[in-house]
């Protein structure tokens, strides 16, 4: 029996699925495959699979910072499911499987009274996405408070544990491959009053709400801040508010925030958001790099 074979046996194999549904932006065309494993021994079926069947790798988590092509993906998506969304909570640390949401750890350690990890509740992804982009919300980053991630390699089955060093986080960014997949997190904690803690959350939160666009269609920020500045504050000044292709425009409340109507394709967010690049870069001499990731082909220039 092939590892494929085994993996749609066992109902964690699927094909042609739509993959809008699983992204904030809601858009984009189908994965060929995709796998939802549950345990460690999908991994590895997943890792031999490749071996027999080469095929180009996404890994996916709650779908934000991400651009699915209307064209879909032409390769293996593979998401983490509810056997890797845990937590895990000791006198100094908090552990966390890889497809654990931000929010939930972060409200879960503080009604246990560990601190530092508040600033999560203000991000929308899992702890996987976070590790690999190295995710930060209010001046605070992943790196700030990551002890080590447990890293399971589809190149070769291995796996290893790494430091903030061994993955050279940077600034939404990792060194994390295509292939090399966060099955877990152990983040350093404070104590702290679980009140205390909790009206941190409140906070963050509101602060979320006031100064970004809830109930929206997005992907969180589309571009980096340049090093000591704002990239929503350089397209504001460039006047873009508002400035729309097709059914995506740059959003009134954040201008680093771009809000799709339900109508709009993954063409139009990808055409927005190189319009804006150049406009900033003419405007400002400023050159925006996108945070937001795409996957799979869109035109250029279509706009």
């Amino acid at each position: 029996m092939t590892a494929w074979r085994d993996l749609a046996d066992r109902s964690r194999l699927h094909t042609h699925v739509p993959l809008g549904p699983l992204t904030t932006y809601k858009m984009g065309g189908n994965a060929r495959l995709l796998v939802e494993a549950q345990e460690r021994d999908d991994l590895v079926a997943v890792a031999a699979g490749l071996e027999e069947t080469p095929l180009q790798v996404l890994v996916l988590g709650r779908g934000s910072n991400v651009l699915i092509s209307d064209h879909g993906f032409d390769g293996l998506v593979l998401r983490l499911g509810a056997g890797f969304s845990w937590v895990e909570i000791d006198e100094r640390d908090v552990t966390s499987g890889g497809a654990t949401p931000l929010p939930a750890m972060a409200r879960t350690a503080a009604k246990s009274g560990r601190g530092s990890l508040e600033f999560f509740v203000g991000i929308p992804g899992s702890v996987g996405g976070a590790v690999r982009m190295n995710a930060g919300c209010l001046g605070s980053e992943t790196a700030d408070v990551l002890r080590t991630a447990a890293v399971f390699d589809l190149s070769d089955g291995s796996e290893s544990h790494r430091s903030p060093d061994q993955l050279e986080l940077e600034y939404r960014h990792s060194n994390l491959g295509d292939l090399e997949v966060v099955t877990s997190a152990t983040f350093e904690t404070t104590q702290v009053d679980p009140e205390t803690a909790e009206a941190e959350l409140r906070d963050v939160s509101r602060w979320r709400k006031d100064n970004q666009p809830g109930g929206t269609l997005n992907a969180g920020s589309v571009f980096k801040n340049p090093p000591g500045e704002a990239a929503g504050r350089i397209i504001d000044e460039a006047g873009l508010k508002g400035y729309r292709v097709g059914g995506v425009s740059v959003s009134m409340k954040h201008a680093n925030f771009f809000v799709a109507e339900k109508e709009a394709t993954a063409q139009n967010v990808h055409d927005l958001v190189t319009a804006v690049r150049d406009i900033v870069l003419e405007r400002s001499g400023v050159t925006l790099v996108p945070e937001i990731r795409f996957v799979g082909e869109f035109e250029a220039g279509s706009e």
